[in-house]
């Protein structure tokens, strides 16, 4: 399918979040995924990725995730000040507030006549945090995560036992988790954490850990694997099409 894109500025408890929207230029409503970027919001990989999931038939919405810390419209580059301003922005930002934001993404995508009210999630490190934390909202179904950062150690600032790995019990969608055995920022040691809390909290999730580092589907740098990337998307498009059905 072709893709036509928008611009949304949606209300949320903590201010104006602009929200880019790709969908498929066609007739008819489509079921949404939310997808979450990198710390660097939406830069031109991200943007490609939300095109490709939008062109087999989804609603994409790609939120700026720290939209209270930075001007509309920030873009924030992969360099050494892009990775430390959005490392700040990370552990700045309370988890509490990007579930308001995933409730206000939720409504949205509920009041647009080209939506179904079926809503997946869908992010890469912090993002696949990200959705892995949107997962516990009751309207989101299932989330694909890809080398979700920071949930083992509990390092993003939220109320007490609030953060996202003691939550676990409270997820209800469907999950799948993807980790690159040579991603330093998930260790085996955290991997394991988060494997053995969805086992002992009895969650439906799938698991798969490649020979990859952080950072591979990202199409831009030395991190790259495309052959690794094709497979995640046609898998994370396969789970969405199976439970945003």
């Amino acid at each position: 399918m072709m893709v036509k894109q928008q611009v949304h500025d949606i209300d949320t408890p903590t201010g104006l979040m602009r929200c880019y929207l790709y969908r498929p230029d066609a007739e008819g409503a489509f079921s949404t995924i939310i997808f979450y970027s990198e710390i660097f919001q939406q830069t031109a990989p991200i943007a490609r990725a939300a095109t490709m999931l939008a062109g087999h038939g989804f609603v994409v919405l790609v939120p700026e995730v720290f939209h209270e810390l930075n001007p509309i419209g920030t873009v924030l580059a992969y360099d050494e000040a892009g990775k430390d301003k959005g490392n700040l922005d990370k552990f700045t930002k309370y988890l509490e507030h990007h579930d308001s934001d995933t409730q206000a993404l939720v409504e949205f995508a509920h009041r647009q006549p080209f939506c179904t009210s079926h809503v997946g999630a869908m992010g890469v490190c912090i993002g696949g945090h990200l959705a892995y934390r949107a997962a516990l909202n009751d309207d989101v179904l299932g989330a694909f995560c890809l080398y979700p950062t920071d949930i083992h150690s509990n390092t993003l600032p939220c109320n007490q036992d609030n953060d996202s790995l003691t939550r676990t019990c409270d997820i209800q969608g469907e999950l799948v988790m993807v980790f690159g055995k040579q991603d330093p920022h998930v260790p085996e040691a955290g991997r394991n954490t988060i494997h053995s809390q969805l086992i002992k909290t009895g969650r439906r999730f799938t698991w798969l850990e490649v020979n990859a580092q952080h950072a591979f589907m990202r199409d831009e740098g030395d991190r790259y694997d495309p052959q690794l990337a094709l497979q995640m998307y046609q898998q994370a498009i396969a789970f969405f099409h199976r439970v945003l059905r």
